[in-house]
């Protein structure tokens, strides 16, 4: 690759216990709103807390205003919008608490006849998920992204050794529970889109780690009298340029999925957003600084001295 980043020297490990504090708030506000939504709180979307899902397709396009009204005269409240402008579309959401007994379907077309006697439209698709229904999907995506750090671990573990896959597996989750935790703070919708987004995060996060732990286990075999902590920053520095690069790019891909996607995947190109920064963030200043918390002596040099511990080296003086 182009040498972006010209050879430099940054300290990533050496102020690890401020950024163990940092991550550890972000991440805490993360298991809040995992237990959270396990109990059934949080701003769940329709996938997880049951409810409606009306597409509309008008032949002239209608304000989001005015469609809201058209709702509340017909009696049905809190409904969340989203409008398709480009092909005169309104999505409508209700949650379950925000049904009546009646036929929602009805009910809505019944509200819009009635407000939009000149503006004919047809009900491209509608779908109802009932809350057994959503406390099913609620459990199978919890238990994905439970599966998949559990498949990280055991991945890192086979290709290292065990402390690597565990640091990497923590790297993950805090990646995950970061964004889960800024999403609950800022009260944004939990779908199954940002689900999805979390999961592609934790692939994200792990292969930047995973290129950091093949440097770093290269170095091992090269610098053996180096102290382990300088051969980690080492590792890290000498990875700079293709993880910033990495990083800026995919960054660009999904801002302009952002900006140029539609309102359907905000939701899971901002979750991106977010995953790329913290997951470049945990790969240079959690995953590699807890090898360095844990080391008790490998390739580290003490008065000329160098402790075997990491499986495969050798004793050196």
């Amino acid at each position: 690759m182009i040498t972006f980043i010209k050879e430099t020297s940054i300290d990533f490990v050496g102020k690890r216990k401020s950024f163990y504090i940092l991550s550890g708030i972000l991440a805490m506000l993360g298991l809040i709103a995992l237990i959270q939504i396990a109990r059934g709180g949080g701003h769940l979307g329709i996938e997880f807390a049951g409810g409606a899902v009306v597409q509309l397709k008008f032949e002239h396009p209608i304000e989001i205003d005015a469609a809201r009204r058209a709702l509340e005269s017909g009696g049905i409240k809190d409904a969340e919008l989203q409008e398709v402008v480009a092909e005169h579309k309104l999505i409508i959401r209700l949650k379950r608490k925000n049904i009546a007994e009646k036929n929602t379907r009805s009910e809505i077309r019944d509200a819009f006849i009635s407000a939009f006697p000149d503006n004919t439209f047809e009900v491209e698709s509608s779908t109802e998920i009932g809350p057994t229904i959503g406390k099913k999907l609620q459990g199978d995506a919890l238990n994905a992204i439970l599966f998949s750090l559990v498949m990280i671990i055991a991945y890192i573990a086979f290709r290292f050794e065990f402390r690597f896959g565990l640091a990497a597996a923590i790297a993950t989750f805090h990646d995950v529970f970061v964004v889960l935790g800024i999403f609950y703070v800022m009260n944004k919708e939990i779908t199954l889109l940002v689900v999805t987004a979390l999961l592609t995060i934790a692939g994200y996060s792990i292969n930047d780690t995973v290129v950091i732990f093949d440097r770093i286990r290269e170095n091992l075999k090269s610098r053996k009298k180096e102290s382990f902590e300088a051969l980690i920053n080492r590792s890290i520095n000498d990875n700079l340029s293709r993880t910033f690069i990495t990083g800026v790019t995919t960054f660009l891909a999904v801002v302009a999925l952002y900006f140029f996607g539609g309102e359907v995947i905000h939701d899971f190109s901002s979750a991106m957003i977010l995953g790329i920064v913290v997951g470049t963030y945990s790969s240079w200043f959690i995953a590699s600084s807890l090898l360095v918390s844990w080391h008790k002596g490998a390739t580290e040099t003490n008065k000329g001295k160098t402790t075997k511990v990491l499986k495969g080296a050798k004793r050196s003086a």
